[in-house]
């Protein structure tokens, strides 16, 4: 198991009870009482759990963080996956296609097979998996945000207010009821509330682990876009008329 995977999995078993001992994660992730520590106080760190004494409790109000993209690639790979595959039989032929910087919305270009689909995007990687595929693509231009790789700034603003897209894709670090979809970096969700405005058709990419979380920054209310998630997602979330569940 990589040690992402393992962190991951020790967040869910502890937001899932509220609380978790050092023995009960050694059992569950079948892993040694030094690796749990270790892992314990490394979340601990990043805000993501409370370490206490004897093991570790979940926050009452989740506050995310911004993840280099690295970090978090490996994660919830078989649901980002499904939503990925989901995604990319929306776009049709003919559609000009936002597609948002993140992990999760990447997946999509492996999956599309409408023919006459032109991209847009504000992320580098994104943009070269597009053109090896032999779709059209243009990049949004910009700074580039390096734990996200993300296109932001003035340019990129001005660039977006160009374009009416038909649909769009978008990563988000939390979404609840309240708080809508929300992210760690200001300039960030400044071009995901443009771009998210100019479409005519926007969906939020959201694995379980987005649900009951906050970052800093709202870009965009709660009912502003349609939501695709699957897996252990919150009951309270999944009658949304706003909700695709898969």
């Amino acid at each position: 198991m990589l040690p992402e995977e393992r962190k991951q999995i020790i967040c869910d078993y502890i937001n899932q009870h509220q609380t978790a001992t050092t023995v009960e994660l050694m059992v569950h992730c079948n892993a040694s009482e030094a690796t749990i520590r270790r892992d314990l106080t490394e979340l601990n760190k990043l805000g993501l759990i409370t370490k206490v004494h004897g093991g570790a409790m979940a926050l009452q109000n989740k506050v995310m963080s911004d993840y280099k993209v690295s970090e978090r690639a490996n994660l919830n790979q078989e649901e980002k996956i499904m939503i990925a595959k989901y995604a990319a039989e929306l776009i049709n032929d003919n559609d000009l296609v936002f597609i948002d910087a993140g992990t999760t919305t990447a997946g999509i270009i492996d999956y599309v097979t409408a023919k006459k689909v032109t991209f847009i995007t504000n992320a580098i990687s994104h943009a070269l998996k597009i053109s090896e595929k032999g779709y059209p693509v243009y990049l949004t231009g910009g700074l580039l945000k390096s734990t996200t790789e993300a296109l932001v700034g003035a340019a990129c603003y001005e660039n977006l207010q160009r374009y009416n897209f038909s649909i769009g894709f978008f990563g988000t670090n939390g979404v609840t009821h309240k708080e809508g979809f929300t992210t760690p970096d200001v300039e960030e969700a400044k071009i995901k509330e443009l771009a998210l405005s100019r479409t005519q058709a926007p969906y939020v990419l959201c694995d379980h682990t987005k649900f009951h979380s906050t970052s800093p920054v709202v870009f965009a209310a709660y009912n502003k876009a349609c939501i695709i998630a699957t897996g252990n997602i919150p009951e309270s979330y999944k009658a949304d008329p706003t909700m695709i569940y898969i």
